[in-house]
């Protein structure tokens, strides 16, 4: 294999292939069509090489043989991503020169990463996020455990946000009643936004006994397209009004909870604020490192190719794709859960897959520009992890990962622990 620039931004691959190679493409090609060959004194399937070829040229089959021989030129090149190719390629064959006796060449042209001027990326400063944890927020996480433990009780009171509503509701879009919009003895927490907006503020006030017509409107983009931006009545009679009684916090509730790093409440005040000092410092070191990667990304310029994009967003797309199958769901309504129109989704997830590309090749270039010293035992110790993570043997890897392929996945994560160690965070 040889590979050259050209212009365009274009990396070009030259291959050979030889007699041996291309006569078993031929084999392969004349097996896929002899499934389904007929030639009268032979049974379908079953026509012999040298008749096919006397009667339709061996020639007949050159376009699928290349094709074949093609394929497995473009899975070298996939072993070799050190060469930052992008997309599909365009094949590039003199077809008078394509023979069963000689070698003969055969070119893939494929677009290549955009190239990244790099800006500042050592020493980058940012803004320390402060990680204290207050006396307000460990009585509120033990006041959440607290409240978990609590039980439901009927009181006579008007509702409030945080109270429970049990009641019967009855919908109604220009004075017909549609299908959905009815349930007795529904229970709602309110102030919980689980209805249409609106619809939950109008319940506050009520007592068990009340009824009233609560007037809202479905959002524009309701998953349920008959009504959307529809104006509603929703006809409401109030059962019962309900609390959570909390149990009261004393080393008998905390013993009760059988947690091995609290028997008491000064332990669990103690656990508690161990607990949200973590939770602080890793959710700081998240945010301070996005700082980091905004900064180094935005000092430096490069511009994505429309076809890298569309190719990530493709990808995304089929994972989600494939996570709505799981959940026996269309994709369309999947999407609804989250807010969005298919065209809205595209829109983000492109401008989303454009971050992250940036990021991407930014880092690649800083791992190209500090040139990280990549040792053998560095990808012996990868490809151990890798076989973990994957329950694979290690010998296995090879049909799947070339070393260049790990050595530049290894590249890339120096580089990028290089900028957020190199960085000051003030």
């Amino acid at each position: 294999m040889k590979f050259e620039k050209i212009e365009n931004n274009c990396g070009k691959f030259t291959f050979e292939v030889t007699p041996h190679e291309f006569e078993h493409a031929l084999d392969h090609a004349f097996a896929h069509v002899q499934q389904d060959l007929e030639i009268k004194g032979f049974r379908k399937g079953h026509v012999p090489r040298n008749v096919f070829e006397n009667k339709y040229g061996v020639e007949s089959l050159y376009e699928d043989a290349l094709n074949h021989a093609l394929n497995h030129k473009y899975q070298e090149v996939q072993m070799h991503p050190e060469f930052g190719f992008i997309g599909e390629p365009q094949v590039d064959v003199d077809f008078a020169k394509v023979s069963r006796t000689e070698s003969f060449e055969v070119h893939l042209i494929f677009e290549l990463k955009p190239e990244v001027t790099l800006g500042q990326y050592k020493d980058v400063e940012v803004k320390k996020v402060e990680t204290a944890v207050s006396n307000d927020e460990v009585k509120a996480a033990i006041d959440a455990i607290v409240a978990e433990k609590g039980s439901l009780v009927a009181v006579d009171k008007a509702i409030e946000n945080g109270d429970t509503a049990i009641f019967d509701f009855d919908g109604y879009v220009d004075e017909v009643a549609f299908e959905g919009g009815k349930a007795e003895n529904y229970q709602l927490e309110i102030g919980s936004g689980q209805f249409i907006p609106g619809f939950e503020e109008q319940m506050l006030g009520l007592k068990a006994g009340d009824a009233k017509d609560l007037n809202v409107k479905f959002p524009d983009q309701y998953q349920a397209e008959n009504l959307a931006g529809k104006d509603a009545v929703f006809k409401v009679l109030v059962h019962e009004v309900k609390v959570n009684q909390a149990p009261e916090l004393n080393d008998e509730f905390v013993a009760s909870l059988e947690r091995e790093d609290a028997k008491t409440v000064a332990e669990l005040e103690t656990a508690t604020r161990t607990k949200l000092e973590t939770e602080k410092a890793e959710k700081a070191t998240a945010e301070e490192n996005e700082a980091i990667l905004s900064a180094v990304v935005g000092a430096s310029e490069v511009t994505v190719p429309e076809s890298m994009i569309t190719q990530e967003f493709a990808q995304y797309r089929e994972q989600l794709k494939e996570q709505a199958k799981q959940y026996g769901l269309e994709f369309e309504m999947y999407l609804s859960f989250s807010g969005l129109t298919e065209e809205q989704f595209e829109e983000q997830a492109k401008k989303d897959a454009e971050a992250r590309l940036k990021v991407n090749l930014v880092i690649e270039a800083i791992a190209k520009a500090e040139n990280f010293e990549i040792t053998d035992e560095d990808v012996a110790a990868r490809k151990e992890k890798l076989a973990a993570m994957y329950n694979l043997k290690v010998e296995d890897l090879d049909k799947y990962l070339t070393p260049e392929m790990l050595k530049l996945d290894i590249q890339n994560e120096k580089a990028y622990n290089f900028i957020l160690e190199s960085a000051k965070r003030v």
